[in-house]
């Protein structure tokens, strides 16, 4: 079942807490939670020659099934749940990339790369459908793109993990290894550089 925007943590920490107690059913119950912001993983990251070829909702499933497996690990971890289903995720998309296209690289956190700023800035103006609105798109498009690649790798990963996955600012510091409020400072700095772009999406 998907969900939309960000589950409640204290629902969230209730349910880990329950699992950690040894409540199996609790396991379905947090990864039906998170299945959305799974699914909005997956859909960005996808490798862009597998499009059309995975559906991202096989690739959750799919992630289930290893979380089941892998239980016991995150029981032996202080990581939080979605952090560690996340990886999971990641570890899953590795296996689909390897599997079908033959990618080898070093890490599953290097190996499952941030969409291209064009296909960001698709993300960003997609929903400007009416033929007025095909110009605005086209020009937004590449301003939004330009400004994208201008950002440090780090801050586009910030506003994606934080923008597109709908990670919370804790939660970003964690996967990118850095501090909360660097985290917070990156996020702002990127948004800065949109912030007019947007506000003229806003208005169209």
């Amino acid at each position: 079942m998907a969900v939309s925007g960000k589950p409640s943590d204290q629902q969230g920490d209730e349910l880990e807490r329950a699992l950690r107690d040894g409540d199996g059913s609790a396991l379905a119950q947090l990864f039906d939670r998170e299945r959305g912001r799974l699914h909005r993983m997956v859909q960005f990251r996808l490798d862009p020659r597998l499009v059309g070829r995975i559906d991202p909702e096989d690739v959750v499933q799919e992630t289930w099934l290893e979380a089941e497996k892998r239980v016991a690990a995150f029981l032996a971890d202080d990581k939080p749940f979605f952090l560690w289903v996340r990886l999971i995720t990641q570890q899953t998309m590795v296996d689909l990339h390897r599997k079908h296209i033959g990618t080898k690289m070093r890490a599953a956190a290097r190996e499952v790369q941030s969409p291209a700023s064009s296909a960001l800035s698709g993300f960003f103006v997609g929903h400007i459908t009416s033929p007025s609105g095909a110009a605005m798109r086209a020009e937004l498009r590449q301003r939004i793109e330009a400004a994208l690649d201008s950002m440090d790798d780090i801050d586009r990963e910030v506003l994606l993990l934080r923008h597109f996955e709908e990670l919370s600012n804790k939660e970003a510091a964690a996967v990118l290894g850095i501090q909360e409020n660097a985290a917070s400072n990156r996020y702002v700095r990127a948004l800065g550089r949109l912030k007019g772009l947007l506000s003229e999406l806003a208005d169209g």
